[in-house]
């Protein structure tokens, strides 16, 4: 074994790197639940009693299947990676890796934590998305400059379409929270103004903007009408703040398909008409209202989730 040859190093690619956790990929509610009721070791046992069990699919399923679709494709598009971060010891997680390989899911990296956090690992696995139902880890990797979401319940995808269809909130999600602080400090009015003013300076990067920069790189490889992937933005703004979000966009290279301007009317019939396979919002209200909708994802992310003075 000592002879065997060492496996080339990563070569640095553009390939998109998602890592998930395994509550965000399956469903382990029952399980959770005995582990928060009875603690580790009545969690380890069950599961280890029930790895031949197979697992339902969790809330981000739906995604992960779409995302490692893409790779199908023959058109030259860069790759995409899932990587699964986990909390559960290498014993337990036999469970979560019969019920990858019985969905043939193409995931073969995979870290377990036995209850640790797994945030640690998100920077070396080179993610450019962490999805997690852990809170924690997720705000460790924002602080890491790491896109990231905490994967709440949420109603399943209707969606028939065979596209991989994403959302995104606008200030604190895409673009930083500058726009947001003058709103919430200062109010409507001075928001409007203040973005008028500002229209043709580009609004900052947000934690999402390199994760819209890969899915833009995989768009490239596709014909407009034959891309798998499609994009919307879903913002509570309106005219006349849409201007600086457009040349932002513009100023960055980067395509949104749709881009919905709702001046504060409720997201989630929007989202489910766009047939979301995921949104990603700041807001706790407009993640409430989301859910109900489509697979949502919160961004714990800018002055809306600063502890109120």
């Amino acid at each position: 074994m000592d002879d065997m040859p060492l496996p080339a190093p990563d070569t640095v690619d553009d390939r998109l790197v998602v890592a998930i956790s395994s509550r965000a990929l399956f469903d382990l509610g029952e399980s959770h639940a005995l582990f928060e009721r009875e603690g580790l070791d009545a969690y380890r046992h069950y599961q280890m009693q029930h790895e031949d069990d197979l697992l339902a699919p969790g809330i981000a399923f739906p995604l992960v299947q779409k995302l490692l679709r893409l790779n199908q494709s023959r058109s030259g598009a860069p790759r995409v990676e899932v990587i699964l971060l986990s909390r559960n010891s290498a014993d337990t997680g036999l469970r979560i890796f019969n019920a990858i390989e019985h969905y043939g899911l193409a995931i073969e990296r995979a870290a377990f934590t036995n209850g640790a956090p797994t945030h640690a690992y998100i920077q070396p696995f080179a993610a450019d998305l962490f999805l997690s139902a852990h809170p924690e880890d997720v705000a460790h990797a924002l602080t890491a400059g790491v896109a990231a979401a905490t994967i709440l319940p949420s109603k399943a995808p209707t969606s028939a379409s065979e596209q991989l269809r994403i959302a995104f909130d606008g200030d604190a999600v895409l673009f930083g929270d500058e726009s947001e602080r003058v709103s919430q400090e200062q109010g409507l009015e001075a928001f409007h103004r203040h973005e008028t003013e500002h229209a043709a300076h580009p609004l900052p990067g947000g934690p999402f903007r390199g994760f819209l920069d890969a899915l833009h790189r995989i768009q490239g490889a596709f014909s407009l009408e034959q891309s798998p992937i499609r994009t919307a933005l879903v913002t509570a703004r309106s005219a006349p703040a849409h201007k600086r979000v457009i040349l932002t966009l513009r100023a960055w290279g980067v395509r949104i398909d749709e881009a919905l301007f709702l001046g504060g009317r409720d997201k989630g019939p929007f989202l489910e008409a766009f047939g979301a396979d995921i949104f990603f919002d700041d807001s706790r209200a407009n993640v409430e209202s989301a859910r109900r909708h489509v697979a949502t994802g919160h961004v714990p992310h800018g002055v809306s989730n600063e502890p109120k003075r």
